[in-house]
């Protein structure tokens, strides 16, 4: 007996090997002013680019290419490699990279805190990614909600 033609398909594939869907809306960044730290920059916060997961349906190369006409140039990510590979996005660092992004990986596991001196690392690279003028961008694994 044949398995039915859903089964016979991976269903891991990366979400680079599907085709761009035209309907999919532009990524969402929220820019958080940095004003009350005395900071005249603003930081971008967005749901994770190319996640495939549940409901969310995102092509990973329109999102990079969205983050880098936006003149995104840093980009912390703190999912871990598996948590990658689980949102269906093993080859995000990559892609960054490829696109000309710096990438600050630091992965924390959800649900996870960094430990003081990994908060330290984050704190001081964040700040010199900041006082350079660089646009910077943090995501999440999915969608983030931000109070306007």
């Amino acid at each position: 007996m044949k398995p039915p033609s859903s089964l016979q398909t991976s269903e891991f594939d990366s979400s680079d090997e599907e085709p761009i869907e035209d309907e999919q809306t532009p990524i969402q960044i929220s820019w958080l002013p940095l004003s009350r730290v005395n900071c005249s920059q603003f930081l971008g916060l967005c749901a994770l680019p190319g996640c495939k997961f549940k409901n969310v349906r995102r092509n990973i190369q329109k999102d990079t290419e969205e983050l880098k006409s936006y003149g995104i140039q840093d980009i912390f990510v703190f999912c871990t490699r598996g948590e990658l590979s689980k949102y269906r996005v093993p080859n995000l660092l990559d892609l960054y990279h490829q696109y000309g992004i710096i990438t600050h990986h630091h992965p924390i596991p959800d649900g996870g805190t960094p430990n003081i001196a990994s908060c330290c690392e984050i704190m001081e690279e964040l700040t010199i990614c900041l006082k350079n003028n660089r646009k910077t961008l943090i995501h999440s694994r999915l969608s983030p909600t931000i109070p306007v």
